[in-house]
């Protein structure tokens, strides 16, 4: 069966190209930027576009030095179009554009790799693994009909995008979307000149060098693990090596990748060694940082969620993918380069699950590089089953068939090797039955959950949030949740007499409009609910500056948002709730220096602005110092504050034991 024609092909992405606009560009900008990481983006690539300096991440008068630069710059490059105010008013649209572009990137290098490389159905690949010869003779005895070869890269495309996380990450203004797509890109790129040395071999480590400016050398560690036991497990590091030219193409991402490194080193210094290489990688690595401290298997757990609602498929297609595994030094026999991409995609997975389970700092959004992987073991396990030849030909049929594609040589071992397909397929056929029956029924639990909300919502007792349960059962949202799910498992289900890749398409395609549907409007309720105030208050502050005020210090005390900073476009001064927070305020207004902050006496700036909780305002601490409230939106105030008052308060609480601490190093200060 020929691949598909270039016709065909250009439908196909440009289908994935309009599902990824829905599922990522719809309503991007709708809704403000979520405290706490992503304001600080923002506001660093703002400040680039608006001051020029292009080389050091700042915000809040700070460097800001946790991640390279790239997607500063991407971000900056949106921020320095004319006419923001019309356009991104909340400055989510510039900010998020980078991470939804690089998801829908993914979704069109899935797309395109299994339709230039179309791949026999996992459970084929499982069966022939130990016939390599054969499999080289002929593509697949069990190739895919051209409807599978079209819909397979889309499944997978989808496969991607629905990904809780990445439905996520591909709409939060950081760094975590844009460095997973450039990885995923580069290793596609590697399995892409490994199966065809007419590809060019320079192109995965330019990405790669891109993605060391996106999030370090990280991108260099994932990356050389996968091709190390992709190739060991297929026998063929040296031909992986002569293909791939990895010490020209290292050099390759090392120049794209080192003269920010070098400048950024020769500008800042020590600081920017200790933090950058010290800190946020080195120290993240072997110690936990920011009480991220998570058990050893956590990663586990996030791979059966991320995966969701098809997580049966997953396990099941890692475990085709890497069988049979034996004892020995090469554990698999070796696949042709075209047709190994579920391994390389299993590689892939596993080596992204080792690293970061090694690692002592855990999150969720670490699991990213390894979503498209999962992507493609999911589309590729249920392009073709063994269920679909008992569907099509009954017991006997079947049993013919599955002895014809486990191969028949011959004379007298034409029949032993019909009955030895039939033995072995049989387990399989179960397999993918029980599978894609398990996957229904985790849709189904999930739609259940969405239309029993009434139950479990109003349980919902967070204290930034507390009209949010009443607000999402008043919307109605989660029963059209509910309804979108029971309709993809009953899609599904029908579906599940046609071809394989059919199933699984008719599965997504009700989840692509719960994303607009539910999804999207109750983010908004929660960024109404959460983020607005914040808002208000920098937007009151904006307006109500007195002439020759404009050096009244601003700060926030308790639940501290960096929104508050990006939207008033002010330095704000951040303290805790802690009694030494009020001991720093007092201090920090005095003493300390940075860019847009002078220190000053209480009588040359007799008052300070200070955003404050209603919890953290009810603390004895704080209460008697007579501020003049100007305004409060939802848990905030905002207090105009005597100086003089607050270093009083400071100078009791000094006297009772609690001195200040803003003088301690803190890696991650904004």
């Amino acid at each position: 069966m020929p691949p598909p024609s270039r016709r065909q092909r250009l439908l196909v992405l440009l289908f994935s190209l309009a599902l990824g606009a829905l599922l990522f560009l719809w309503q991007l900008g709708s809704t403000g930027l979520v405290d706490e990481t992503p304001p600080l983006f923002a506001a660093a690539a703002r400040a680039m576009a608006e001051t020029g300096d292009w080389l050091i991440p700042r915000v809040n008068g700070l460097p800001r030095y946790d991640k390279p630069p790239l997607v500063y710059w991407l971000m900056g490059l949106v921020y320095a179009l004319p006419g923001q105010a019309g356009w991104n008013p909340l400055g989510t649209w510039a900010a998020a554009l980078p991470a939804a572009l690089a998801s829908i990137g993914v979704m069109l290098a899935l797309a395109d790799t299994l339709l230039l490389w179309p791949q026999p159905g996992l459970a084929r690949n499982a069966d022939l693994a130990s016939r390599p010869q054969r499999l080289a003779e002929q593509r697949s005895p069990a190739a895919p009909g051209a409807g599978s070869w079209l819909i397979t890269p889309l499944t997978a495309a989808l496969s991607f995008a629905l990904g809780p996380l990445v439905l996520l990450w591909g709409r939060v203004p950081v760094s975590d979307a844009l460095f997973s797509a450039l990885l995923a890109a580069a290793l596609l790129l590697c399995w892409r000149r490994y199966a065809d040395r007419r590809q060019a071999w320079w192109t995965p480590w330019a990405l790669l060098g891109l993605a060391m400016l996106t999030k370090g050398p990280v991108a260099l560690v994932l990356l050389a693990l996968t091709l190390l036991l992709f190739g060991w497990l297929q026998h063929d590091l040296d031909g992986l090596r002569r293909r791939l030219r990895p010490l020209p193409g290292l050099l390759l991402s090392l120049l794209v990748a080192l003269p920010w490194y070098g400048l950024a080193l020769l500008r800042e210094g020590r600081p920017f060694w200790d933090s950058f290489f010290g800190y946020h990688n080195l120290q993240r690595f072997t110690s936990v940082v920011n009480h991220h401290l998570q058990p050893w298997w956590y990663f586990l757990p996030v791979l059966l969620i991320a995966a969701l609602p098809a997580t049966p498929l997953l396990l099941l297609a890692l475990v085709r993918a890497l069988a049979p595994l034996r004892l020995a030094p090469w554990p698999l026999q070796p696949l042709p380069a075209a047709t190994s991409l579920a391994r390389f995609a299993a590689c892939w997975l596993l080596m992204v699950l080792a690293f970061f389970t090694l690692a002592a700092t855990k999150l969720p959004s670490y699991w990213l590089p390894a979503t498209p992987a999962a992507a493609l073991l999911v589309a590729l396990v249920v392009q073709a089953s063994p269920a679909d030849a008992a569907a099509e030909g009954g017991g006997a049929a079947s049993a013919t068939e599955a002895g014809t594609e486990a191969g028949t040589g011959a004379g007298t071992e034409g029949g032993v090797g019909e009955r030895v397909g039939v033995v072995a397929r049989a387990p399989l056929a179960w397999a993918d039955r029980w599978a894609w029956r398990l996957t229904l029924l985790l849709t189904l639990l999930l739609a259940l959950v969405f239309l029993l909300a009434p139950l479990w919502v109003p349980l919902i007792a967070d204290p930034e949030l507390p009209t949010l349960p009443a607000e999402l059962l008043a919307e109605g949202r989660l029963l059209l949740a509910g309804l979108l799910w029971a309709l993809a498992a009953l899609l599904g289900w029908l579906a599940a007499l046609r071809r394989a890749p059919l199933r699984l398409l008719a599965l997504q395609l009700p989840l692509v409009l719960f994303v607009p549907t539910a999804l999207l409007p109750s983010w908004s309720l929660g960024d109404r609910l959460r983020g607005l105030p914040v808002r208000q208050l920098a937007a009151h502050i904006r307006a109500t500056e007195r002439p020759g005020a404009g050096s009244e210090p601003l700060a926030m005390v308790g639940i501290l948002k960096p929104s508050l900073h990006y939207y008033s476009r002010r330095l704000v001064i951040y303290e805790g709730i802690e009694p030494e927070g009020l001991v720093n305020l007092a201090e920090r207004l005095r003493r300390e220096r940075r860019p847009g902050q002078r220190p000053s006496t209480p009588a040359a700036t007799p008052t300070v602005l200070v955003v404050i909780d209603r919890t953290t305002a009810a603390s004895p601490f704080w209460q008697g110092l007579e501020p003049l409230e100007l305004s409060r939106a939802g848990l905030y105030r905002l207090w105009r504050l005597d100086r003089r008052r607050l270093e009083t308060r400071a100078a009791e609480l000094r006297a009772a034991g609690h001195g200040p601490t803003w003088e301690q190093p803190r890696p991650e200060r904004y």
